[in-house]
């Protein structure tokens, strides 16, 4: 039996096996450029060609243009600029030193520069062909990490618990509006609620299970349980070593995990997919790093071939690359060779 590309997801997401494993393809502008221009094609006719089985409509923004200082890059809706490659680093912290009054006067962003008019005709593109990503990325933990700082985050956790708590609840709350707004708009365009919060480092998660329980979980389930409501999975990005934190988030129902680092302190795949793969769907696992960037196609091809056949069996996998968005540096021809290599040996 052969399915599309949503039929093969949506199978995937119930731990039911399709006719193979699902593709996804994530990539960095840069990359993302590079490879079109060595192709010669646009965004859908590449995606089509690497088979990726996923889509992704984006609301829009409609609120105020900040101007930048000169030694910023960008502005975040929180008021926060920052500086550097990317992402970049947040210039100031304004809520470091800020008591709860403060919190409570503080400038946070609207709802309502958020426009979701617009999914309906995105996701009609695909005629329903793909399983279409939606929501916004809800980055809660980092936000709250730009307006306190870091150290200074977690200081406060120990010392003014409360300050942390209302960080966290009005970040919070400006997410669940935004895509209570989008769900409401656009529900039926809409397959997975796709969210990014980067809890782990190389060595392990960036708080304990504890604290990961005390400060952000209810947070983070307050989405989840939003995207729920909807009929949408609900896979989180997260980045490194967070196995501590995995049955936490199974716990609080959380569909799917991207984007599996195996080279991170705790995430040996065959422990993974033994201990949760019947509970919640990876994806991602083939490593971006050791691999990709500085493998061959011939390494790359080997090493797709021995995470598939420890993360296919049972179903609940969806094979991709461990990192969110595959770099520029990383070599079109490895990353060709990871997609052959998926389509040859991902079928069940």
């Amino acid at each position: 039996m052969s399915y599309t590309s949503k039929e093969r997801v949506l199978a995937t997401f119930a731990h039911e096996k399709p006719d193979k494993v699902p593709c996804w393809c994530g990539a960095s502008t840069e990359f993302w450029e590079k490879i079109k221009k060595e192709f010669g094609i646009d965004d859908e006719k590449l995606r089509i060609k690497l088979g990726d089985d996923f889509r992704k409509v984006h609301a829009e923004y409609t609120g105020t243009d900040f101007v930048l200082s000169e030694t910023a890059t960008l502005r975040t809706v929180f008021g926060i600029e920052r500086h550097g490659l990317g992402y970049g680093h947040a210039l100031t912290h304004p809520l470091a030193e800020a008591s709860l009054k403060d919190i409570e006067n503080y400038s946070w962003p609207d709802p309502q520069w958020i426009n979701p008019s617009n999914i309906k005709e995105q996701a009609l593109l695909w005629d329903d062909e793909y399983a279409i990503l939606g929501g916004d990325w809800s980055p809660l933990w980092h936000d709250v990490i730009d307006l306190l700082g870091m150290e200074n985050l977690y200081i406060k956790m120990y010392e003014n618990p409360e300050v942390v708590d209302a960080v966290f609840k009005n970040v919070t709350n400006y997410y669940f509006d935004i895509n209570h707004k989008i769900f409401q708009e656009a529900k039926q365009y809409i397959d997975i609620f796709f969210i990014g919060n980067d809890l782990g480092g190389q060595t392990g998660p960036l708080l304990s299970p504890e604290l990961f329980n005390r400060f952000v979980l209810k947070h983070l389930k307050r989405l989840i349980d939003l995207g729920h409501d909807y009929g949408l999975k609900v896979q989180l990005h997260c980045c490194g070593g967070i196995e501590p934190l995995i049955p936490i988030l199974i716990e609080a129902e959380l569909d799917g995990l991207h984007a599996i680092q195996p080279d991170c302190r705790g995430m040996d795949l065959h422990y993974l997919k033994k201990t949760y793969g019947d509970k919640i769907v990876f994806n991602g696992a083939i490593d971006s790093h050791h691999v990709l960037i500085d493998g061959t196609p011939e390494v790359v091809r080997k090493k797709t071939l021995e995470t598939l056949k420890i993360m296919m069996p049972g179903g609940g996998y969806i094979a991709g690359a461990s990192h969110d968005t595959i770099l520029e540096e990383t070599p079109v021809e490895n990353v060709v060779a990871m997609f052959d290599a998926i389509h040859e040996f991902g079928f069940f």
